[in-house]
């Protein structure tokens, strides 16, 4: 099981192929891909068609959706962010400490591209089936 961040599922709806939207194509229907509910929404929001809205909309709501954010994980989240900043790191987006943080706690394997999960890889366990860390 793995699951997949934003940056992934936008260059394989704009048809970018990459080491992480090939992976992303292999394991759709061989293994169970999984998604959080910010991640959805990180998604679709992008969209500016209904039509290819609508198509992605149909196509995320096969996959077993998570709540990935409750009282005890935002406090893990701002412990993971905190852990980092003191070692000199700033993460940009409130949204990829909680993804990291959801991934890291429920020993979820997260397929990214976007350079805000490595130090959760480097120095937080996140565990990654990116091709670059």
């Amino acid at each position: 099981m793995i699951i997949v961040d934003t940056s992934v599922w936008i260059d394989y709806f704009n048809g970018f192929a990459t080491g992480e939207t090939n992976i992303l194509d292999s394991a759709l229907g061989k293994q169970e891909v999984v998604i959080g509910d910010l991640i959805i929404l990180e998604i679709l929001r992008g969209f500016r068609m209904n039509k290819d809205y609508n198509t992605a909309k149909r196509h995320l709501a096969n996959l077993h959706q998570y709540h990935m954010l409750s009282p005890q994980l935002a406090l893990k989240a701002a412990d993971n962010y905190r852990k980092l900043r003191k070692k000199g790191i700033t993460i940009r987006k409130t949204a990829d400490i909680i993804i990291a943080t959801f991934c890291i706690e429920e020993k979820l394997p997260l397929l990214y591209t976007d350079r805000d999960f490595i130090p959760f890889s480097k120095h937080l366990k996140l565990r990654s089936v990116s091709v670059k860390t």
